[in-house]
């Protein structure tokens, strides 16, 4: 099973990446541009019927940093 986990900054969080890529834009001219958040995409392939409390784990321990991240988990069908 194919497993997508997007983390991203806490709302709040300065993000510094964000902040330097709306800079580029805006110098690019693209001033409809209002904010910028960078995050990062993980895929797993895992085994079938791992369960979500496994998935949230590995979250958790090591793949977001609690303090500062959100994660979200999107199990992907047929991928």
């Amino acid at each position: 099973m194919k497993v997508r986990i997007l983390v991203r900054l806490k709302p709040g969080v300065l993000d510094p990446q964000g902040r330097a890529v709306h800079h580029s834009l805006e110098g690019l001219g693209f001033d409809s541009v209002e904010d910028v958040r960078i995050g990062r995409m993980i895929e797993l392939d895992v085994a079938d019927g791992t369960s979500d409390e496994a998935l949230d784990t590995m979250c958790q321990k090591l793949l977001a940093n609690m303090v500062i991240e959100d994660y979200t988990i999107e199990k992907l069908e047929n991928a």
